[in-house]
């Protein structure tokens, strides 16, 4: 049965049919189910001379693919499978503009080669030339070192939050998840260590002093609003980057999502990282859902 409000009208899945993939698969047939959306299914084959070469024959990944299309079909629901050739971020992101798909959904790592080396990952690549939010979803590894997958539940969504417009944007987009999985929220701000200058006065200290008393009274305004709108939100406010703080924060919780926006965090440590939302995306134990824009239309 579809969610009262359609977030996601159409959802892109992108497989290069790994094992993170396979998990990944399954984050969006739930999605698909819940909002009763279309899915198109796309494969990218990079290859390359001297770069990984294992699955060429394109007799095999056009089985894999009708294999994939298979699991996500459902009677409801129209599945529809795609094939490409050149950069998988860029064929991906494509994609998803010529289809409208609303959300990309992917795995964070995948058959690798000397691209991902010299270039990144295939999913932080994505992050930040999609034209929607993307999904991406990781593996751990067990104790002897074997992917272990984590069932599928949203019941806690974590919001990082920095006030920016994109912030914003992703926590009312959260909410809405929120509501549509039954889940509770919590809103993270991250205070970054405060770097002064020789120059620096008292009166630009004082002023610093009145900003970092702002975040908690945002935040019981958000939380307040939240709670109204029927959905269950604390509010945590911790010191530190915000990457690592984000992290430590997502490891100790039962936290089954993060939303947050990939731009803002504007501070030292984005200088010192490059952006939060890869730096979390590449290492949280849970998926997260990151985006630069997100559609403001249904928050309530």
């Amino acid at each position: 049965m579809a969610a009262e409000h359609d977030i996601i009208k159409r959802l892109l899945f992108a497989t290069d049919f790994s094992s993170c993939a396979r998990h990944a698969e399954e984050y969006a047939a739930q999605l698909s189910s819940t909002y009763g959306a279309p899915v198109d299914v796309i494969h990218v084959s990079e290859l390359y001379p001297g770069i990984y070469a294992g699955i060429q024959d394109h007799r095999e990944t056009d089985g894999m693919l009708a294999d994939t299309v298979r699991r996500l079909q459902r009677s409801t629901v129209p599945v529809t499978g795609h094939q490409s050739n050149g950069i998988a971020s860029v064929q991906i992101c494509a994609a998803a503009a010529d289809r409208r798909a609303d959300v990309i959904v992917m795995g964070t790592h995948g058959r690798t080669g000397l691209e991902h080396i010299l270039l990144g990952s295939t999913a932080e690549r994505v992050l930040t030339m999609a034209p929607c939010p993307v999904l991406t979803v990781r593996e751990t590894n067990g104790s002897e070192g074997k992917p272990v997958h984590i069932p599928i539940r949203f019941k806690h969504i974590t919001i990082p939050i920095d006030f920016s417009e994109c912030s914003v944007g992703a926590l009312e987009y959260g909410i809405q998840m929120a509501k549509d999985f039954d889940a509770s929220l919590t809103l993270l701000h991250v205070l970054e260590p405060v770097f002064y200058s020789d120059d620096f006065t008292l009166s630009q200290a004082m002023e610093q002093g009145r900003l970092d008393e702002r975040p908690d009274t945002q935040l019981k305004t958000y939380a307040s609003t939240i709670e109204s709108a029927g959905v269950s939100a604390r509010r945590v406010i911790r010191g530190g980057v915000p990457a690592d703080s984000i992290l430590e924060f997502v490891r100790a919780s039962a936290c089954d999502l993060i939303v947050m926006g990939t731009h803002g965090w504007r501070g030292i440590s984005r200088m010192l990282q490059g952006s939060v939302a890869e730096t979390v995306l590449r290492l949280a134990p849970c998926p997260v859902l990151a985006g630069k824009r997100f559609p403001r239309s249904f928050a309530s």
